[in-house]
């Protein structure tokens, strides 16, 4: 039995150790600008420009456009249709510089609520991905969740108009369709938040935190440690 048990324990610790070394820690920096505005009570345009630097805030990695139709079918309903241009830029000594192109059209819903003094944000997206690889493109479906908590930290009314506030957020990405092509895995990746922010109006928004990004690869995982700074405006 003694035998088994340390026989058990070694795969154990074998397994963890190979894990380790197949996980690969990064650190980098997040710039995101948000906006919503409001046509009339039904309509709206989504837009985000997103910036990210690559490891060590070596040099501009990825840049995302991101624009939403949004149609509001109450003031804690809405649903969008969007598309996204993402451009990703590699610089190695080995390998040399590359650039490559994403283009997404994707479909989302919404759902604002509130916990006592919490408010959440719950959304659900849908999209179909267009990978431009070299000699090759790429399309695939992936799912995302994402749940975001704001927390005023000084007394509210019903709307929080002005003043301090923490953010708390989560979203999971799954790979619906074409996994061969991406990471061999439904699990595509993990992004956890923790944030504080001022809130100077209805408008504006400004928000700095950590989050850190677990994402499964074919050979290696990643862990990002990423510092981002965001803007969110509402017109």
């Amino acid at each position: 039995m003694k035998k088994i048990l340390l026989s058990a324990a070694m795969v154990l610790i074998t397994a963890a150790g190979k894990l380790y070394a197949q996980t690969q820690h990064q650190n980098s920096g997040w710039f995101m600008f948000l906006n919503n505005t409001k046509f009339n009570d039904k309509w709206g345009l989504q837009f985000d420009v997103q910036l990210r630097s690559a490891d060590d805030w070596s040099y501009l990695r990825n840049t995302l456009v991101r624009p939403a139709l949004q149609y509001f079918i109450n003031n804690k309903h809405n649903v969008a249709l969007g598309y996204l241009w993402q451009t990703t830029q590699s610089q190695s000594v080995v390998a040399g510089n590359s650039f490559a192109h994403e283009h997404r059209i994707f479909e989302q819903y919404i759902y604002n609520h509130k916990i006592k003094s919490v408010f959440a944000s719950h959304r659900v997206r849908l999209e179909q991905r267009f990978i431009g690889r070299t000699g090759e493109d790429v399309f695939s479906q992936r799912f995302r969740y994402f749940v975001r908590l704001i927390q005023p930290l000084q007394k509210t009314q019903p709307t929080f108009t002005k003043g301090p506030f923490a953010a708390l957020q989560n979203e999971v990405f799954l790979n619906l369709q074409n996994r061969d092509k991406i990471n061999n895995s439904v699990f595509d990746q993990n992004r956890l938040y923790l944030a504080a922010g001022y809130r100077f109006s209805k408008q504006f928004d400004l928000e700095a935190g950590y989050m850190n990004q677990a994402t499964h690869g074919v050979l290696n995982n990643t862990v990002n440690n990423i510092i981002q700074l965001a803007v969110y405006t509402r017109f």
